[in-house]
């Protein structure tokens, strides 16, 4: 059912100033329309806010330009539940007809004719712990930013440890690299510092640490093992603070860890994105064509143009396709066999997003429904199409010189003994007589000449002159 009063206003929101034009309310043309201009600063959207409670509006959208919106939708998000946010590209304006004044306009007329369809926008605390996720993702990216410079330098420097190590980064790296950047130690002895396995080429470690750094290279890694160190103290910090927000969804993300490649870095990614609520997405393939993780619609004059995916959120795209990564190692598992399917027909990037798009189905149900993860198995697909697979089966077989004979097995689980009248034929045809010979295949070269000069032939171990192999009765002729 309607309202029976509605107003709507559009808000054309920009850095310094946002311009917002209210509609008459529906049904009474007599009132006019209000058009004013507002700055941005908190207490101008304040001010804002209540002029628009004045003018009793029910229903505001404005577009999501840049990271300006945000503080208008979180003055104003408590005072209107229809607060809508959309696309800049759902409302491009015509040419020669724009400004910010006719934007605002533009924007309320498509509302009050329902024309819009507003962006998913979680409540606060989804959005708060969502900006500690997505800052977790950028100092991960920080942190190997700054472990690639210090490889970068001790390349420079000729200090080739991460040629004898692993990993440059590990305990015994770590103290090797600390005291290059001292400078108050030997090779030998810093080549001493290695522990566990390492300590079996202490004396390849010790010409590894035999570099050309100078003190300025010294200084250089020795502040870059402090940014290291502080980024990672950071990043635990950070961590220990999403585990204390994600402890009232703690029993959602055990079930969620149960998929094959997911842990609990996904399961936060994926709650703190999607959210707990799928009423929102309708269906999965709606979710999934939020995430970005199915094929685009592009088409014109009825012929597909590309199927090129969308960027939909990057976040989650990261994060589910690194668990379908994960999950393709799975033994016995459908969303392995899921890859081998896809990856034979499409390619391997194309497969993992395949099953990136499976998980995220797998997820949607898990969350809405409240179910829990059941493996399929690895035959999943087989037993699905059973029929096919036993044709082509029988096909390669078949190609193969083999006479191919399949015997459904009892429901008991006893396999009946076939009847031998009925596969007469196929047996007569692919029995080969015990006395059966075949004829080893002309090697390249100058043929041998042995039979004729009546000696035994040296070329051909197996055989001796004038003799075939015999071959028992075993159904198929392989040659030797």
């Amino acid at each position: 059912m309607e309202p029976l009063y509605r107003r709507c206003c559009g808000i054309d929101v920009h850095k310094k100033s946002i311009s917002v034009c209210v509609l008459p309310p529906a049904g009474n043309s007599s009132i006019g329309i209000k058009e004013e201009k507002f700055r941005t600063f908190t207490r101008d959207l304040k001010r804002l806010r209540k002029w628009l409670l004045s003018c009793k509006v029910t229903d505001i959208v404005m577009e999501s330009t840049g990271q300006y919106w945000r503080p208008v939708w979180n003055i104003l998000e408590e005072a209107f539940p229809n607060l809508i946010l959309v696309n800049p590209l759902h409302v491009k304006a015509l040419a020669g007809r724009k400004t910010d004044r006719l934007d605002a306009r533009w924007l309320a007329t498509r509302l009050e004719r329902d024309d819009l369809k507003g962006s998913f926008i979680p409540v606060r605390a989804m959005r708060e712990l969502r900006d500690l996720t997505r800052l977790r993702v950028h100092w991960l990216q920080d942190l190997n930013r700054v472990k690639n410079r210090i490889s970068q330098l001790c390349e420079a420097g000729n200090i080739k440890v991460s040629s004898v190590a692993s990993n440059l980064f590990g305990v015994s790296g770590r103290r090797m690299l600390s005291a290059v950047a001292k400078g108050d130690r030997d090779a030998g002895w810093m080549a001493d510092y290695a522990r566990g396995t390492l300590r079996h080429k202490k004396g390849q470690l010790e010409l590894a640490l035999q570099g050309t750094f100078s003190q300025h290279q010294r200084q250089l890694l020795g502040r870059m093992l402090e940014q290291l160190e502080a980024l990672e103290q950071q990043l635990a910090k950070l961590e220990v603070e999403i585990v204390e927000r994600m402890q009232c969804h703690s029993e959602l993300i055990q079930r969620l860890s149960t998929i094959p490649g997911v842990d609990d870095i996904t399961a936060w990614t994926i709650i703190a994105e999607v959210g707990t609520d799928m009423s929102i997405f309708g269906d999965a393939r709606h979710l999934a064509s939020w995430a970005g993780l199915c094929p685009g619609n592009k088409e014109s004059g009825g012929k597909r143009i590309s199927g090129k995916t969308r960027k939909g959120n990057r976040y989650v795209r990261r994060a589910l396709c690194q668990s379908a990564w994960a999950a393709t190692r799975k033994k016995d598992s459908h969303l392995a066999a899921l890859f081998r399917r896809v990856r034979s027909r499409r390619g391997e990037q194309k497969a993992i997003m395949a099953v990136a798009h499976q998980l995220l189905t797998i997820m949607f149900h898990i969350i809405g429904d409240q179910s829990v993860y059941q493996e399929l198995g690895a035959a999943h697909y087989d037993v699905r199409n059973k029929d096919k697979v036993t044709r082509k089966l029988i096909q390669r077989l078949t190609r193969m010189g083999y006479c191919v004979t399949v015997t459904p097995i009892a429901p008991s689980g006893a396999i009946p003994p076939p009847d031998q009248a009925a596969y007469a034929p196929a047996m007569a045809a692919s029995t080969i007589p015990a006395a059966a010979t075949v004829q080893l295949p002309r090697r390249r070269g100058r043929p041998c000449k042995c039979a004729e000069r009546q000696i035994v032939c040296t070329h051909s171990p197996k055989m001796t002159p004038n003799k075939s192999k015999e071959i028992p009765d075993k159904g198929q002729v392989r040659p030797t």
